[in-house]
């Protein structure tokens, strides 16, 4: 994603990477998109499901084809590749089909399927090149039979009863969607749900996701994967809790264990680009500017940096435009909004509430929360248990908003909307100056004003 940004900007050559997708990186072909459509296939499944207690007649039993979705979603991906392609031919960006690699710090060699090389030479050099999903390859058979979210979105015929290992969002969001169509899903969790963001809206999601189906097994490292003589995958895993062997069979094993950068086949090292020993990833300054002048590098592959299609996307524009001597203007990675598709989906931007209270200290914040119930939960009789806000602001002062956070229908909606408030300054009397649209979710953010601190109920009663 960030890479396309950068050469549509700049009107610099994209030498590929080696996948074997269309053009549009992670995002389009194996991430955002795939995934938020498999999402939707799962929320019109609780459409169907609430469209009874509405008046709607459905004949049972309402099932669901994994093929039909598969090939929908695919062809989707394949017009945006395309898209992409007639894009960089409209920009007269060169794009050739090659993996790259550096010889020097201006020169880089392109590599065809065939063997073929091509050498080229440049002023600049951005690396844009992402990362992958990790196999973890001390679990004898994880990579022999395991899949990972470069392959989910791809198959040609359903999972069927899956195991999902890890639990970042991707994992998550994987299990919710798989859950939602119908499919026997268990989420496997070392030690916490989502880590990096807010520990209570985690919660939230995972408890909701219990109650939609999708089953947990907590604190529990897989040992081994066995391919049974009936096809099916055996499972064994260790519960660190009881210290006990268990074993389960399992049609797919969806590894989401975390995702490497894209960079030891670049020959960073031949130039001197300084990577960061632990996660691999390159050091890079407020400009993006790597340990070589002229050599840049964003996105995933950067180190400190979210991992997120549109701060990419953002940070290669401006990256260009910096290049090009149209603009100075640096990336800001602050307050970046983002949010959690799984089936109660979460956003949040800005800093949670764990983090709020480590730079700020406890005495100095203040967490304005409320539990609501979307209007359209009603008829259909649905628990709107874990449908939270929580708003936190310093205690002083105008009470600038730190952190905002929201589980709901439509969080990403919601989120992105407030998300700017943020570049504004937004403080807690600003929310409050705010006329809702009612009935929304949204509005509900705009009528906070019960606190923790203060240990009253923080249900909403009333429209």
């Amino acid at each position: 994603s960030g890479g396309l940004a950068c050469s549509k900007e700049g009107f610099f050559f994209l030498p590929q990477t080696g996948t074997k997708w269309g053009l549009g990186g992670t995002c389009v072909n194996v991430g955002c998109i795939p995934k938020k459509l498999m999402h939707q296939a799962a929320l019109l499944g609780t459409a169907v499901k609430d469209a009874k207690k509405y008046g709607w007649q459905i004949s049972e039993p309402v099932s669901h084809d994994w093929a039909t979705m598969a090939e929908g979603v695919q062809n989707h991906v394949r017009s945006l590749n395309w898209g992409h392609r007639v894009q960089l031919q409209d920009k007269k960006v060169k794009y050739l089909n090659m993996k790259g690699s550096l010889v020097d710090e201006h020169t880089v060699k392109g590599l065809t399927k065939a063997g073929k090389e091509m050498i080229l030479t440049a002023k600049n050099i951005v690396i844009a090149t992402g990362g992958r999903p990790k196999y973890p390859t001390h679990v004898p058979g994880a990579m022999e039979h395991g899949i990972t979210s470069d392959d989910i979105f791809w198959l040609k015929q359903s999972p069927g009863k899956t195991l999902v290992i890890g639990a970042s969002y991707v994992a998550l969001e994987c299990a919710g969607f798989l859950t939602g169509i119908g499919l026997d899903t268990t989420v496997m969790v070392r030690s916490i749900a989502l880590r990096g963001f807010d520990q209570q809206m985690a919660g939230l999601v995972t408890d909701y996701m219990e109650a939609y189906g999708t089953k947990f097994a907590w604190k529990c490292v897989p040992r081994s994967v066995d391919k049974l003589s009936s096809g099916a995958l055996q499972v064994t895993w260790m519960d660190t809790q009881t210290g006990k062997e268990q074993k389960d069979t399992y049609d797919s094993v969806l590894w989401a264990v975390g995702r490497a950068p894209e960079t030891k086949a670049l020959g960073l090292d031949k130039v001197g680009v300084q990577l960061n020993n632990e996660t691999g990833k390159i050091v890079v300054g407020a400009d993006e500017s790597t340990s070589v002048p002229n050599i840049y590098a964003f996105g995933d592959i950067s180190e400190g940096r979210p991992e997120l299609t549109p701060t990419a996307i953002k940070a290669g524009k401006l990256l260009a435009r910096r290049l090009a001597g149209q603009s100075a203007e640096l990336m800001n990675y602050d307050n970046v909004p983002t949010t959690v598709f799984t089936p109660l989906e979460y956003g949040c931007v800005g800093l949670s509430e764990e983090e709020a209270e480590r730079r700020h200290g406890t005495d100095a914040i203040e967490v304005y929360h409320a539990f609501y119930k979307p209007l359209e939960f009603t008829v259909a009789e649905r628990d709107a248990s874990q449908c939270y806000i929580k708003v936190v602001c310093e205690r002083r002062g105008d009470q600038k908003i730190l952190g905002l956070h929201f589980t709901g229908p439509n969080a990403g909606e919601v989120t992105q909307g407030f998300a700017m408030s943020f570049q504004c300054g937004a403080t807690y009397s600003h929310l409050l100056q705010t006329v809702g649209i009612h009935p929304t979710c949204a509005e509900e953010l705009i009528k906070l004003n019960i606190t923790k601190r203060s240990g009253l109920d923080a249900t909403v009663t009333g429209c």
